[in-house]
C-alpha cells in the first residue's frame, strides 16, 4: 500500500469529527486545541495535550495527526452513535467496558477504541521523561530484570497477530503483569478478555499507528515508542492502581 493509498482509507475510515463532556476516564483532563464539542453527544473527542509535531522524531506529525483526527475521532462517533438508546448510553465509559460483552459488537469496539486512544495520548511525552528510581526497581523485581521487562513488553507488542494492544497493567492482586489484546480489546473488559487488570501503560499496535514512518517494520516503532514514553504518568496511574 502506498502513501496516497492509505491516506485515502484512513479519511474515509474516519470521516468523524465529534464531542461532548467526556465521561469519566482514569485520566485528567486534556489541554492544547479544545475539542470539537456537540452537546448531545455523550462522549467527546479530546483534544492531544501536545502539537501534532510534538514527538518527533519518534512519532512523526502526518501520523499523529490522522491517528487522533480520523481513527480516534471515527471511534467516538460510532460509539455515540451505538449508544444510543441503550442502556449503555447513561454509563462512564470504565462501566461501559466492565459490561460490555460479546454481543455488543459495536460498542465493545468503539468504546475499547475510545477508551484505548485517549489513554494512549496520555501516556506520550514531548519532552525527555525519566522514570523514577520507585518504579524501575517495582518493574525489575516484578519481571527479574529491567532488560527483562522491556523485552517482555516487546514480544506482547510484537506477537499481536494482526491490530491489537500490548499492555502493563495491575492486575487485581496488587501484581504487575504484560498482556496483549486484539483489536480494540481492553483489560476492563471484563466479560471478554482472560488476563483483567488497571491498564498503565499502552503500546497502540495497529499498523496507522505507525505504517506512515516505519511502513511494515514493528519493531522500529516499538523501539521509538520507548524513546517517547511519558514515566511520570505511568508512574501516577501506577500509584492510583496499587492503592
Amino acid at each position: 500500500m502506498d502513501k496516497r493509498e492509505f491516506l485515502k482509507l484512513t479519511s474515509l475510515a474516519g470521516a468523524a469529527v465529534l464531542s461532548a463532556p467526556l465521561s469519566s476516564l482514569a485520566a485528567p483532563a486534556f489541554t492544547g486545541k479544545p475539542s470539537f464539542a456537540d452537546p448531545k453527544a455523550p462522549f467527546v473527542l479530546p483534544a492531544l495535550p501536545y502539537a501534532y509535531d510534538a514527538l518527533e522524531p519518534n512519532i512523526d506529525k502526518l501520523t499523529m495527526e490522522i491517528h487522533h483526527d480520523k481513527h480516534h475521532a471515527a471511534y467516538v462517533k460510532n460509539l455515540n452513535d451505538a449508544l444510543t438508546g441503550t442502556a449503555f448510553a447513561a454509563l462512564s465509559l470504565e462501566d461501559i467496558l466492565n459490561k460490555v460483552t460479546e454481543k455488543d459488537k459495536a460498542i465493545r469496539n468503539n468504546g475499547g477504541g475510545h477508551y484505548n486512544h485517549s489513554l494512549f495520548w496520555t501516556l506520550l511525552s514531548p519532552k525527555e521523561s525519566n522514570i523514577s528510581a520507585g518504579l524501575k526497581s517495582d518493574l525489575t523485581s516484578a519481571f527479574g530484570t529491567w532488560e527483562s521487562f522491556q523485552t517482555k513488553f516487546n514480544d506482547a507488542a510484537k506477537t499481536v497477530f494482526g491490530s491489537g494492544w500490548a499492555w502493563l497493567i495491575v492486575t487485581p492482586g496488587k501484581k504487575l503483569a504484560i498482556i496483549n489484546t486484539p483489536n480494540q480489546d481492553n483489560p476492563l473488559m471484563h466479560n471478554i478478555v482472560k488476563d483483567k487488570g488497571t491498564p498503565i501503560l499502552a503500546l497502540d499496535v495497529w499498523e496507522h499507528a505507525y505504517y506512515l514512518k516505519h511502513q511494515n517494520k514493528r519493531p522500529d516503532y516499538i523501539n521509538a515508542f520507548w524513546k517517547a514514553i511519558n514515566w511520570e504518568e505511568v508512574e501516577k496511574r501506577y500509584k492510583a492502581a496499587m492503592a
